[in-house]
């Protein structure tokens, strides 16, 4: 009997102590986007459907895309419930052959979101930094935030301050230590004062879920500051309204997960999508002194050059297993 195609299927232990080098993340990002821009892939806006039973503060998210470089489909699930503790997250993605018209990989997704996401910010910070950008401050500790001061630092090897604020020890002592494993000269100042912090910043990454500080303005900024929201409920809501130059990693996918930073009238003012700016189509920003907000919302198409580069990895290592899913 013909065992039917056949499905590898790797888990989070499985991915668990393989990592990218920041440079090389990065590149697989900026091709993926690059690659969306010449028409070469396919990323149609995520579904969002929140639970109903609002005591639950549950919400479900699906992405659909194709990567044109790899020839790969995927199907990207996410399932929170909750939105204080990733212990109820759960996220996964699944790669399709497009050459070969065969499943390739169904994987936990922690990982990839993990190194994509610092990728996508780093990218942003090259692109929408104003030149001479020397400090940066890092808010939040979760796993979106946690590799991003030695993404950042190796997008902008310039920048000459880093400090983070974290409400979690953990957090804390791994943002650090991703740090320190890169850059081993490099120190993170601690702080806990946001908003001091955030008015001495060049660039400010705001990666915290239900923020223990007040929500990030960006008017406190200097000028020609850049404020980065990884999807963040610490943004001060309506701030899309309030910059001077506004860039997303895509139009539509604001509109789905970014409702709140619509301005008091709801039009999402979107100057210039990520995108377009890596393919010279578009400024990064238009003045020196611009104030730019940046909404940096997952696209699975830099989910699937991470995805298939960790699933080639740990399949070469002899992890995972194989399932004839459809005998």
């Amino acid at each position: 009997m013909n065992p039917g195609p056949l499905l590898h299927i790797l888990t989070r232990t499985d991915l668990h102590h393989l990592e990218l080098a920041p440079d090389e993340a990065i590149t697989m990002v900026e091709d993926g986007y690059l690659a969306y821009a010449s028409g070469a892939s396919r990323n149609p806006a995520k579904l969002m459907v929140p639970m109903p039973d609002a005591a639950r503060d549950a919400v479900a998210y699906s992405m659909l895309g194709y990567d044109g470089s790899l020839e790969q489909a995927a199907f990207k699930t996410s399932y929170r419930q909750g939105s204080t503790s990733a212990e109820k997250y759960y996220t996964t993605i699944t790669l399709y052959d497009d050459s070969t018209g065969l499943p390739f990989a169904l994987m936990d997704c922690h990982r990839v979101g993990a190194t994509r996401t610092p990728a996508s910010t780093a990218l942003i910070a090259r692109a929408c930094a104003r030149p001479g950008a020397r400090t940066a401050l890092m808010v939040g500790t979760g796993a979106q935030g946690i590799r991003t001061l030695p993404y950042l630092l190796t997008a902008l090897p310039d920048l000459e301050r880093l400090r983070l604020f974290g409400t979690h020890p953990d957090g804390l002592r791994d943002s650090v230590a991703a740090l320190k494993e890169r850059f081993p000269d490099r120190d993170v100042e601690l702080v806990d004062d946001v908003e001091a912090a955030a008015r001495e910043a060049d660039i400010v990454v705001a990666a915290s879920g239900r923020a223990a500080h007040p929500k990030i303005r960006l008017g406190w900024l200097p000028p020609g500051g850049l404020l980065i929201s990884v999807a963040s409920k610490g943004v001060q809501e309506g701030t899309l309204a309030e910059a001077d130059y506004t860039v997303a990693t895509n139009g539509a996918q604001v509109e789905v997960t970014g409702q709140r930073m619509a301005g008091p009238d709801g039009v999402f003012r979107i100057d210039a999508e990520l995108p377009e700016i890596l393919a010279g189509r578009a400024p990064g920003r238009r003045s020196d002194e611009d104030r730019v907000f940046a909404f940096s919302s997952g696209m699975i198409i830099t989910d699937i050059p991470v995805a298939h580069a960790l699933a080639a990895r740990a399949i070469a290592a002899g992890r995972g297993r194989e399932v004839a899913l459809w005998t």
